[in-house]
């Protein structure tokens, strides 16, 4: 499904490339601890752009695009690392107990597919279950049991019965876990997947960055695109903004739920987060852009949240931050989003970029 926009609205990026690029990246495992082939993928999507691509000595993806005017530089961020796991412990019946990676709701990961990436360099398959999941067998047990790491395994989808069995596969503590994100775009143009956060922001960004590659056009001031790989565990952006940066913006998820304006067809700009409020002149810009270059958009409170902007602040850095997003229905867990508002989302870090 396409997503109509008028001729006369300006600065409109590829959403069909956007959607495009975020499945690809969906599609590639990155826990926060192992991210690099999706950096590394990340990376040779800029370059095909036409764009410097940077790693930096943590791991994390830099581009610098020169402006037309001095005087100041911007950055902005989105996070391409995710929720995942890691093997705890392997236990004496073959299965595999597990410590999260990020904020991991185990409630949401029940009968999840999984891949387990070995130390051997092989890859298995599995299934995070409860310890006695089998509703025949244990009857309301089942049901009653909660939903914790003690109470959690993954079942090998290999002949283990015993823990060195498992060993023999190469399997280890340590060892990287993934979710399936089972990704999906439906008729209707919603997007369905997990990592949607913060992978829809890469995708956006992207999008912005073959914009202005097309057109041949440069932003107002030199700024810098930092795709950052820690965010997940708190400190994606305490190193890696350029310290002559003055405007930063975190482009990340925006929350939907009960008390929120947030939707999925929207950019949501977050007024104040767990950290605390973000800066108001610059919110107060990124709305005026919104309502000139009729963005569909809202400003809401995420009681529950921290972005890469706060990280730099922590950091030391002197920055103005503000924190945008699409939005994004039950985050953390099997997301949702709509190409309505991945396409506001990079409308407007495209307006902002382009004004002075």
């Amino acid at each position: 499904m396409g997503v109509n926009v008028s001729n006369n609205i300006p600065n409109v990026p590829d959403i069909e490339f956007m959607t495009d690029k975020l499945l690809a990246l969906c599609r590639i495992p990155s826990p926060s601890g192992d991210t690099e082939e999706a950096i590394l993928w990340t990376k040779a999507q800029f370059e095909e752009l036409g764009y410097t691509a940077t790693v930096t000595n943590k791991g994390g993806l830099l581009v610098t695009v020169p402006g037309r005017l001095s005087g100041m530089e911007r950055s902005l961020s989105a996070h391409i690392d995710t929720l995942g796991a890691m093997v705890f412990e392997i236990k004496s019946n073959g299965r595999l107990k597990l410590t999260s990676i990020g904020g991991t709701p185990w409630t949401s990961v029940e009968g999840e597919r999984v891949i387990i990436k070995a130390s051997s360099g092989k890859r298995y398959t599995g299934t995070i279950l409860v310890t006695k999941a089998a509703s025949h067998v244990y009857g309301q047990e089942t049901n009653k049991m909660e939903r914790t790491q003690d109470n959690m395994e993954v079942r090998i989808d290999e002949k283990v019965k015993t823990k060195d069995d498992v060993f023999e596969l190469g399997i280890k503590p340590g060892d990287f876990v993934v979710f399936d994100p089972r990704t999906e775009v439906t008729p209707s143009g919603f997007i369905k997947s997990r990592h949607l956060d913060d992978k829809a922001s890469v995708a956006a960004i992207l999008g912005c960055a073959k914009y202005l590659a097309d057109k041949g056009l440069k932003p107002a001031y030199t700024t810098h695109f930092f795709i950052s790989n820690y965010e997940e565990v708190g400190h994606g952006g305490s190193y890696g903004i350029p310290e002559a940066t003055r405007e930063f913006i975190a482009v990340d998820m925006g929350c939907v739920g009960n008390g929120l304006l947030g939707s999925e067809f929207t950019v949501s700009i977050c007024a104040k987060d767990s950290g605390g409020p973000y800066d108001l002149k610059l919110r107060k810009k990124l709305e005026a852009i919104c309502e000139r270059d009729n963005i569909p958009y809202v400003v809401d409170i995420f009681p529950y949240y921290g972005s890469d902007a706060g990280a730099a602040l922590r950091a030391g850095l002197n920055v103005r931050t503000a924190c945008i997003g699409t939005g994004v229905d039950a985050s953390h867990s099997h997301e949702r989003t709509h190409k309505e508002g991945l396409l506001a989302t990079a409308r407007l870090i495209l307006s902002y970029v382009l004004s002075e």
